[in-house]
């Protein structure tokens, strides 16, 4: 690890531990130091990227045009000569995907709820000219309201001709790819997403694919033929929903227009589903530009002149952060901080104090995997008979991509794969032009607080379910009344310094108290103490120490990646696992009460891993399981973690 990569990333956020790992790139928790807001960094290798460059570029673009309420958002990117840094916004409640395998699958009350924010997520991007082309439960993160946002943009198209110019690569995951896109025929991208949409909702309602097979030839010819089960348990409305979307003749498909409208996704609600952004690009809020000309020492207008830029740095990143803690209820304010000089020491102490937090593992209490990162030759949704001769492309072309945070299987049995652009000249499809930074297709409507502050309730019009619908009173809610700011001559300069930039918020509040004269007296032995009682607290605290090995599993609140168990002993869990995941073929290295597991192809090819953790359940006092998956193709993995489970004497 270079300090110099982490340098600048490094003087803003406080990292934490990783969230999410892949084979060239990992997500870490992290806390940006002014506003003391949680983030998800996503680290990526540019060296190891390689081909793949093209789609992470193609990535930020977008997200750098995309501001809505159900689309996961981008606050900073920072990049080196080897790194790239996502600064993103942080999702605690993981991915949908992990909540419909816990649930089994989702009432028809639930599922609307989370299908109207999937509804309203992409009729804003297509409004903005974009196709997403890689919409699955995977793709969709919880919030902490328990609100979905779409996340992987690496695989989206912004033709240059509009929204009605035909794409021709074949991208995507095969078992939500409409019957064009794998024909090889030139398709139209939005009509692609609403097929993708159709199977996702069936996935939401049914907790299985309507289109599987080991075999990918025959899952090619099962989605050709459009033919699916229909559960006894769907609704005749739900039926006629899903009949629209999966539509093999994507002219007859339902448009998304008309899903805004549909009977089905009014059933409790008072009016169409709100498409719109909240928070549209170019709003610029009063309260957070008055904060931050207090705090850099600038005029409003200068203020807001360097935010209006929009360049995506430090300056966009503390707004849209405030922004945030507004949205949230919180007092828009930002953290003092004591100006510290840098020295050349300090790189290499923060090197050696955080070596283990840029090279290890470690998971949090509410780990997720963080899109797609990481993809083979084998993951490519490619077969030569089914493109025209105009997009074929050798394997060869394809090795170089490797792609974001877990891959999916790579084994020929696997009937879900990553599909990924099938040749370089894909950034045709997207447009150079971007959208006008302060202008968007609908007026800027007042920023708006979220009806609930409780978390992780969902509600619906009968108050019966466990998700809430934002969109459900059609109308924005208005801002608190603004509190009056406060000028203090406390307020410092905003540069952090590298021994400052690792240190929790508490210290940063208490040392904003000192006063200004005692800084400038004492500040170099101060910060020398500083740094002393750093290195006193991490040899003296267990839990600041990376592999600590504790004395009994983890207590854990119930989350919905926890499997309950009826044993009451933790070893006696541990052992069962263990006797296990031998006889499921499945490799594991213990850490304390965590198995990190993993599967191999026979020719030694890692095609799954994820993590067994042995955990205590407060309420009720019982053991749990977190389960959590890494890299594979999510529905294999549900199937293996089941089998394992049900093989044991739980």
């Amino acid at each position: 690890m270079a300090v110099d990569d982490y340098e600048e990333l490094l003087k803003h956020y406080e990292l934490h531990n990783t969230i999410g790992t892949g084979g060239f790139a990992k997500v870490k928790l992290a806390t940006h130091l002014l506003t003391g807001e949680k983030v998800a960094i996503k680290i990526m290798d540019k060296d190891s990227l390689g081909d793949d460059l093209p789609r992470v570029k193609t990535e930020i673009d977008a997200m750098k045009n995309l501001s809505h309420q159900h689309v996961c958002r981008l606050y900073h990117v920072i990049e080196t000569p080897k790194k790239i840094f996502m600064v993103l916004e942080y999702c605690p409640g993981g991915e949908l995907f992990d909540y419909i395998i816990a649930k089994d699958r989702l009432t028809e009350e639930e599922a609307r709820v989370f299908f109207r924010q999937i509804v309203s997520a992409v009729t804003y991007i297509h409004s903005q000219g974009y196709a997403h082309r890689d919409l699955k439960p995977e793709n969709l993160l919880i919030d902490e309201d328990q609100n979905l946002k779409l996340i992987d943009f690496g695989l989206c198209a912004k033709p240059k001709g509009g929204m009605d110019y035909h794409l021709m690569t074949c991208c995507g995951s095969p078992a939500y790819a409409a019957p064009e896109l794998i024909q090889g025929k030139a398709y139209i991208g939005s009509e692609a997403d609403i097929w993708s949409m159709g199977v996702l909702m069936y996935a939401l309602m049914c907790g299985y694919l309507p289109f599987d097979d080991d075999n990918v030839m025959v899952l090619y010819k099962k989605i050709m033929r459009g033919k699916y089960d229909i559960p006894r348990w769907l609704s005749p409305g739900s039926v006629l929903l899903l009949s629209q979307m999966l539509q093999v003749d994507p002219k007859k498909r339902i448009s998304v227009k008309h899903l805004l409208n549909h009977p089905w996704l009014l059933q409790g609600y008072n009016c169409p589903i709100e498409w719109y952004s909240k928070c549209p690009l170019g709003y610029m809020d009063e309260d957070c530009i008055t904060e931050m000309s207090v705090y850099f020492k600038h005029s409003k207008s200068t203020m807001s002149n360097l935010i209006s830029e929009w360049n995506y740095d430090h300056t966009t990143a503390t707004y849209l952060l405030l922004q945030l803690k507004k949205i949230r209820g919180k007092a828009v304010r930002l953290i003092s901080s004591v100006v510290v000089e840098p020295s050349a020491s300090s790189f290499k102490e923060l090197q050696l104090r955080h070596k283990l937090n840029f090279d290890d593992f470690n998971q949090g209490e509410f780990p997720y995997v963080f899109g797609s990162m990481e993809f083979s030759d084998d993951d490519l949704f490619y077969e030569e008979h089914t493109c025209s001769t105009t997009e074929k492309i050798s394997s060869k072309e394809f090795s170089g991509y490797r792609s974001e945070l877990h891959s999916v299987d790579s084994s020929p049995a696997t009937p879900i794969k990553s599909m990924m652009p099938t040749k370089k000249s894909e950034n045709k499809e997207n447009s150079d032009s971007k959208l006008p930074k302060n202008e968007g297709p609908f007026l800027q409507p007042a920023p708006w607080t979220p009806a609930s502050k409780k978390k992780g309730v969902l509600t619906t019009p009968n108050n019966n379910i466990l998700a809430p619908a934002k969109d459900k009173s059609c109308s924005i809610k208005e801002t608190p009344t603004k509190k009056p700011f406060l000028l203090s001559n406390e307020i410092t300069s905003s540069v952090i310094s590298p021994e400052r930039r690792c240190r929790s918020v508490d210290l940063d509040l208490n040392q904003a108290h000192l006063d200004s004269a005692q800084k400038k007296k004492g500040g170099k032995v101060f910060g020398s103490l500083e740094r002393g009682l750093d290195k006193v607290i991490t040899m003296l605290t267990p839990s600041k120490r990376k592999g600590c090995t504790r004395d009994g599993p983890r207590k854990l609140r119930a989350h919905y990646n926890v499997t309950m168990t009826n044993l009451l002993n933790p070893d006696h869990m541990l052992n069962e696992l263990t006797r296990v995941l031998p006889l499921k073929n499945v490799d594991y290295v213990q850490k304390g009460y965590t198995l990190k597991c993993k599967t191999q192809s026979d020719f030694g090819k890692v095609t799954m891993q994820f993590e067994l953790e042995v955990c205590q359940l407060s309420k009720p006092d019982v053991v749990g399981i977190r389960r959590q998956r890494l890299k594979g193709d999510a529905w294999v993995y549900k199937r293996l973690v089941e089998d394992i489970l049900s093989s044991c004497k739980l």
